[in-house]
């Protein structure tokens, strides 16, 4: 019996292992060509705010008087911005949902092991390929990111640990204390030109974690006056910090916002599983680059009742679903620029994602014997519209062969035409000197003239 029973225990511990080893291996693939768009983006600076446990009807929900408890942010999405609810995906934690938001991708489980404290494994983010990051906010999101940064160009500021308080009567003070940093932050670097001018380059990332609304979800419920307060408490935040930041650049229409949740809340207070309430964050992008708001001309895509329920029936709504996103799926939809911007985003976009799969299936292929490697099967549909798109590329890329071949023919034909214009000018006024008795001192002639006549 203690042999079987030990037999027993193995086979489950081995079945229980499988299921982490099939369902959550990691998705990162290296070793891919770097590939980016080469025209110039719209914005020269991204600040990312980021409403730790705010769900979708929290925010979008009107009050029984008809009025908003979010009035700069609805200002925003009915006159200068795009919006949308952002669909996120098991665990509906913190550490996976800033991974994904920011790096990318989500983790696999070996996160989970190490308490999402610490990197299980290498990655990039945006806050890396910036030029520089400036982040506020929690000490258990903020330094995982300066860690997996190369170079001393992401900065982080974070409250004592100890302030984390889920028994706390009212966490918002978390979310004030990182809207105080911000405003000081700027102020100084008014009378600091060092800091200033780094402000000023390009390329660079404001981060603002903002952690109050989750600690008062899990202590005192998403329903709560603590939790409803809080969320007005970070709209009038986000309003005077977009206010100085607009004001220390001067108005220089440069800056992109985005402001969305990691995860949303259920109705008694956790988050983690599935339901549509864990899963339903709130989205809203405004700035340069972004797509304005835009009234609704034909049925929206959506029969789950919220855009009645958020009196946002007249507003194009644009949802973004995580999964596809951290992929690479570029959200057109939210883009403000010409057309062509729009199709070098997304063939650089293309170009990516193929990397990434040609890498993986290198990878996989060179770790499965020959005889036992199935590759992917495409549908026939798909391969068709491959061929058609080909051959359309093919098509304008010729034709772009021939314009940049023939660039310069028109410029070189008039230079010879001007060329033989010249010469020939030339010519005929040197014959004309020489053969037709041009006499450069008509003054002395007519004198010779007047002798002769004597």
């Amino acid at each position: 019996m203690i042999t079987f029973f030990v037999i027993g225990l193995t086979v489950h511990v081995v079945f229980f292992i499988s299921i982490f080893d099939i369902y959550f291996t990691s998705p990162l693939v290296h070793g891919m060509t770097p590939h980016s768009t080469p025209l110039e983006p719209p914005a020269s600076r991204l600040v990312l705010v980021v409403a730790d446990g705010l769900r979708a009807d929290s925010l979008f929900t009107l009050l029984p008087n008809g009025s908003s408890r979010t009035p700069y942010l609805r200002s925003i999405i009915e006159d200068k911005g795009t919006w949308g609810v952002s669909h996120t995906r098991v665990p509906t934690e913190s550490r996976p949902g800033h991974v994904a938001l920011i790096a990318g991708f989500y983790e696999d489980v070996s996160a989970v092991a190490k308490g999402w404290k610490e990197n299980p494994v290498e990655f990039d983010s945006v806050f890396n390929e910036s030029r520089h990051t400036w982040c506020w906010g929690s000490p258990d999101i903020l330094p995982m990111f300066a860690k997996g940064a190369s170079g001393d160009h992401v900065y982080t500021h974070t409250y004592p640990a100890v302030e984390e308080d889920f028994a706390s009567t009212d966490a918002s003070k978390l979310d004030s204390w990182v809207f105080t940093q911000v405003k000081s932050f700027f102020k100084s670097a008014q009378s600091n030109s060092t800091l200033k001018a780094s402000l000023w380059e390009d390329k660079n990332v404001f981060f603002l974690h903002l952690l109050g609304i989750d600690t008062n979800g899990h202590a005192h419920r998403p329903m709560s006056q603590e939790y409803l307060d809080n969320i007005g408490l970070v709209d009038a935040g986000v309003a005077e910090v977009v206010s100085i930041i607009e004001d220390f650049f001067d108005n220089d229409g440069r800056t992109a916002y985005v402001f969305t949740s990691d995860h949303g809340m259920t109705n008694w207070g956790s988050h983690g599983a599935g339901h549509p309430s864990e899963t339903l964050t709130p989205l809203v992008a405004w700035g340069a680059g972004i797509q304005k708001a835009k009234g609704v001309t034909e049925p929206q895509p959506y029969n789950d009742g919220f855009l009645q329920d958020w009196k946002l029936e007249h507003l194009r709504r644009v949802d973004v679903s995580q999964v596809n996103c951290i992929k690479g799926v570029l959200p057109l939809l939210y883009l403000n620029n010409s057309e062509r911007f729009k199709a070098e985003s997304m063939y650089t976009n293309a170009i990516q994602v193929l990397e990434q799969f040609k890498m993986k299936m290198m990878q996989k292929k060179e770790t499965t014997l020959s005889f036992l490697f199935t590759p992917y099967q495409y549908n026939m549909n798909l391969l068709f519209t491959v061929i058609s798109l080909c051959q359309s590329l093919i098509s304008r890329s010729l034709e772009g062969l021939v314009y940049y071949h023939t660039y310069d023919r028109f410029f070189l034909g008039c230079s010879v035409v001007l060329g033989f214009v010249g010469w020939t000018s030339y010519v005929v006024l040197v014959i004309l000197k020489t053969h037709a008795s041009l006499n450069r001192h008509p003054n002395l002639t007519k004198q010779m003239h007047s002798v002769n006549l004597q």
